[in-house]
């Protein structure tokens, strides 16, 4: 950063800065201006979206209603859009950020095509010292407030295959797809990856491509979304009590109100799968298909009652799926239902009976190399014309620890968290002074619905600035013993859920990155009690926090 101290790229301290134009970034927007303090935010994209701007991969869509993946800051917002689909798709999802863009005027306080590389506390100043580079320019900011609204899933993981750079036909991941359309018809493709990108795209690419070649190494459980298009009589029953449902929101365990909304979604029942026969358990799988499993009240907290439910699981792909060899190859064996993230899709094994769709079973032959025409497994030789990563993402974490972040005393973040992240209420971090994350690890965040836990973070740490400046406080910072009971009541809570089985090797632990600590991250529970327990932390004088 040679040109970071030179006067001309060196700006006054500011309030805050912030890291990250996805839905949360532009919601701080909105806040702190309502503030009135001096702000920046910077985004390494090159326009606001996030998530949605950098996931455009086919059949790429939101996983619940959208209707509630949606701001509710703002009653006239809610008003002037219409959905047009029970879970909405990228482009959809990327247009309304835009509409929300434009209507408030967010790009002006927004620098895009900038990325962050690093950011240090300055004791002397008590303000963060951030570099930054855009293009061939480098520039350091100093603020006083840090906050990192960088998403959980941001960061792609690329897996380590020996070869992975010879290959020499054309090279994408779905978290980084290109913002043209791309044409499948007569190519033949090969994606990496079982987890919920490929669910969702494997369909769609298979409608044109010549043939699509699947290497799976974990068979994942997963769900019809049930989605459907939406008419003006439901969107106007929805924006007639819209205040109704944001407060459900609010209170709910994961964030979201319209349980049984148009079929897709339904609340678990009282009773058992275990006081059921298997004719029973048969019946209701054949009436109400794979979202049976779900309403058992056991099958979420007894390993013996999930099995079961495990068990009708493979004897619906069993059913649906022609080939009998890809059938078992595409049944979940080894870990319960619930210890992922819970995946949804539209004609997914349906897809594998096309003629044109085939699956390689990494449990049988593993991937040797990747070469210049395509894979080299344990079983033989496999070319493409593309070839897809669908491996997820450094989740939670990922973007965080890609800025060179250093606190007191010059420590760095990712030695703070060498074991496995650390934080006060997945808002604060012990010895990061005035560093805030949204959503961080230790919060509800993946486990619930995203935007009203955004909304939470973002609503608390604006309030949290507006104390600190109306009081005359320099800092604030997570008490360490706060942070370790905190991190402890995590582990806690998450012990008593199928999440934290031993065979459960989740992203919600890092489970699918080399190297990366085994450690629960979210918070299991629940949007409305987290809620409760942050408003009464600020109530109580920011307990558990160190204001100087």
């Amino acid at each position: 950063m040679t040109e970071s101290n030179s006067s001309e790229n060196q700006d006054p301290i500011l309030d805050v800065l912030v890291v990250g134009a996805g839905f949360s970034g532009m919601y701080l927007v909105q806040k702190l201006r309502s503030l009135g303090v001096s702000f920046r935010v910077l985004e390494q994209g090159s326009d606001i979206g996030g998530t949605w701007y950098w996931n455009r991969y086919p059949g790429a869509r939101c996983d619940i209603p959208t209707i509630e993946y949606s701001y509710s800051f703002d009653p006239e917002l809610e008003q002037s859009w219409d959905w047009q689909e029970l879970m909405a798709a990228q482009p959809e999802i990327l247009t309304y950020a835009n509409h929300v863009a434009d209507r408030y005027d967010l790009r002006r306080d927004i620098e895009f095509n900038t990325r962050v590389s690093a950011a240090t506390f300055d004791e002397s100043e008590a303000c963060w010292r951030v570099e930054t580079s855009s293009g061939d320019t480098c520039r350091e900011y100093a603020a006083r407030f840090f906050i990192m609204a960088t998403g959980c899933l941001s960061v792609p993981n690329w897996p380590d295959i020996d070869g992975r750079n010879s290959y020499e036909g054309r090279v994408m991941h779905t978290g980084l797809w290109p913002h043209e359309k791309v044409d499948f018809t007569g190519q033949r493709v090969g994606i990496i990856g079982a987890g919920s990108s490929a669910v969702q795209s494997i369909p769609v690419i298979a409608e044109t491509a010549e043939q699509l070649t699947i290497f799976q190494r974990t068979p994942v459980y997963t769900f019809p979304a049930g989605n459907q298009p939406l008419d003006d009589e439901f969107r106007g029953d929805i924006k007639s009590r819209y205040a109704e449902i944001r407060a459900a929101q609010r209170e709910s365990f994961a964030g979201m109100a319209l349980y049984g909304v148009m079929g897709r979604l339904q609340e678990v029942g009282t009773d058992k799968i275990g006081d059921c026969d298997e004719a029973e358990r048969l019946q209701r799988l054949a009436k109400e298909g794979l979202t049976s499993l779900r309403r058992y009240a056991d099958v979420g907290v007894d390993l013996a009652a999930n099995e079961m439910a495990c068990d009708l699981y493979r004897q619906y792909v069993r059913d649906v799926v022609d080939d009998q060899d890809t059938a078992q190859a595409l049944m979940p064996r080894g870990y319960p239902i619930g210890c992922k993230r819970q995946v949804v899709d539209i004609g997914y094994y349906e897809a594998f009976n096309q003629d044109n769709v085939v699956l390689v079973d990494l449990r049988k032959e593993q991937i040797d190399s990747i070469n210049k025409t395509g894979i080299a497994t344990s079983a033989g030789q496999y070319d493409f014309d593309m070839l897809i990563y669908a491996t997820g993402f450094d989740a939670m974490t990922g973007a965080i620890n890609s800025v060179n972040i250093r606190g007191r005393d010059g420590e760095a973040l990712k030695d703070h968290w060498h074991a496995g992240p650390k934080s006060y209420l997945g808002l604060q971090i012990a010895g990061f002074p005035n560093l805030f994350t949204v959503t961080g690890p230790g919060s509800p965040s993946v486990l619930s619905n995203m935007m009203v836990s955004i909304e939470q973070h973002c609503d608390w740490i604006a309030s949290c600035i507006a104390h600190l400046n109306a009081n005359g406080i320099s800092t604030i910072e997570a008490e360490p013993q706060a942070q370790e009971r905190w991190v402890e009541h995590v582990n806690q809570v998450a012990s008593n859920t199928m999440l934290t089985t031993p065979s459960c090797n989740s992203w919600y632990l890092g489970a699918n990155i080399p190297g990366k600590s085994r450690v629960f991250m979210p918070y299991v529970g629940g949007v409305g009690a987290y809620r409760d327990r942050c408003d009464a932390v600020a109530r109580n004088g920011y307990e558990g926090f160190v204001l100087a």
